[in-house]
């Protein structure tokens, strides 16, 4: 039986996550990673921005490291939902470089510090404080997942792209097995909602 180290494992698979969510970008038109694609606006750049933002906020303000990397979108007086997309002035490089930094940035803390090593999260409540960094890597890689599982919906929206870049899990199988399959779906969903 392998040994597990907690850190490691977590570490890896927020590392999987990342560079899965930034291959969702792969491919696509300037257009395309901008665009909502749900009543409340989700796009993959936005998700990407959003993402640097929390990283950079969890593994640097949480542990009195902050990045420097300045973030308007985050300041008080910034408009709503300013982090989860991307103005016409922000290029899809810039924003990808910002997450890679985000990344660098939440890799050190993550290397240097313990898991038991305590910080505050200035934006929770006083009795969730303080944190330790497994509390926070759990939380992130968790945050991380949930906006990966949107990119994967927003991307097969935008062209049909589905899968992982690292393992393909889905049934080898063609458009028409797909039409079917949802087809089938659908009648069932109605046939249990009293439709037919």
């Amino acid at each position: 039986m392998q040994t597990s180290d907690p850190k490691a494992d977590l570490h890896h698979y927020l590392k999987t996550v990342r560079a899965s969510l930034l291959w969702k970008l792969d491919g696509l038109s300037e257009y395309d990673v901008r665009r909502p694609l749900t009543p409340t606006g989700t796009n993959l750049l936005g998700l990407v921005k959003h993402l640097a933002g929390v990283e950079l906020g969890y593994f640097g303000d949480t542990f009195g490291r902050p990045s420097g990397e300045p973030l308007p979108w985050l300041e008080q007086d910034a408009e709503a939902n300013a982090d989860m997309w991307a103005t016409p002035d922000e290029s899809r490089e810039q924003i990808i470089a910002l997450y890679r930094r985000a990344w660098a940035h939440a890799d050190a803390t993550i290397e240097e510090l313990p898991l038991d090593a305590t910080g505050e999260v200035a934006w929770w409540p006083a009795d969730r404080n303080p944190v330790s960094l497994h509390r926070v890597l759990v939380h992130v890689l968790a945050e991380t997942n949930r906006h990966a599982g949107h990119a994967d919906i927003v991307r097969e929206l935008i062209d049909g792209a589905v899968g992982r870049q690292d393992n393909d899990l889905l049934p080898g199988t063609d458009e028409t097995w797909w039409t079917d399959y949802r087809e089938r779906l659908e009648q069932a969903a109605q046939k249990q909602a009293g439709h037919r």
